[in-house]
């Protein structure tokens, strides 16, 4: 599936646009903010919403990221991402397994897929999907896991072991943390609190893409 055109945006700033009443911004701010500042992907994460809600904000979030040429994912659910002409859908370890999604849906969205061991990443090696999710890195606060962090090590395990597939890193990075990911091998970061938490949240995209951006030291 990585021959896709599409595919090839599937690196440097993701920015998970969540739903959680914890952070000032809303989604759509967030998306906003992430597209100003030059993310490549806003993944909707709704966990509080209704379906309609949902819907709502991936249309706003649809009509911003096609401006910016920013790909756009929802999380977990394929029929959702249909419905908002989403670019593709992301996958969690207890979601529809890649190969169950129906062929029409496989065929319309890319599938990312989240991973947490080295036994995930390489089952997620032999999955229908576009890239592979790893984490938590760090420490998070932004999302409940019962994994701890994996550290930068098994972070440059895992992308071994799903090549050719590109790993995206996440869980407790920011700034500081993002060029290591970037070291580890990972085509690129997801963050959600780095730019949902922030004061100037567009800002803070932008000087994550430009960390992502530059040569390594």
């Amino acid at each position: 599936m990585t021959s896709r055109p599409l595919a090839a945006g599937l690196r440097g700033l993701f920015v998970v646009a969540d739903d959680s009443p914890a952070f000032r911004w809303s989604p759509v701010e967030q998306a906003r903010a992430a597209c100003e500042g030059g993310a490549s992907v806003v993944q909707l994460r709704a966990k509080h919403a209704a379906d309609r809600a949902t819907l709502a904000m991936a249309a706003d979030i649809r009509s911003i990221t096609r401006s910016s040429g920013a790909l756009f994912f929802i999380n977990d659910r394929f029929d959702l991402a249909l419905l908002a002409e989403a670019d593709g859908v992301h996958l969690g370890q207890d979601d529809l397994a890649p190969a169950s999604l129906p062929a029409a849906a496989r065929r319309r969205l890319l599938v990312g897929r989240s991973t947490h061991t080295l036994v995930q990443a390489r089952a997620a090696r032999a999955e229908p999907v576009d890239y592979v999710a790893f984490g938590p890195v760090f420490e998070t606060r932004s999302k409940d896991s019962p994994y701890d962090p994996r550290g930068l090590a098994l972070l440059a395990e895992a992308v071994k072991t799903v090549a050719p597939h590109p790993v995206i890193a996440i869980g407790g990075i920011d700034l500081a943390r993002a060029a290591s990911a970037k070291r580890a091998g990972a085509a690129g970061v997801a963050v959600i609190s780095a730019v949902a938490g922030a004061e100037d949240p567009a800002a803070a995209a932008r000087a994550l893409v430009q960390v992502l951006e530059a040569p390594f030291r």
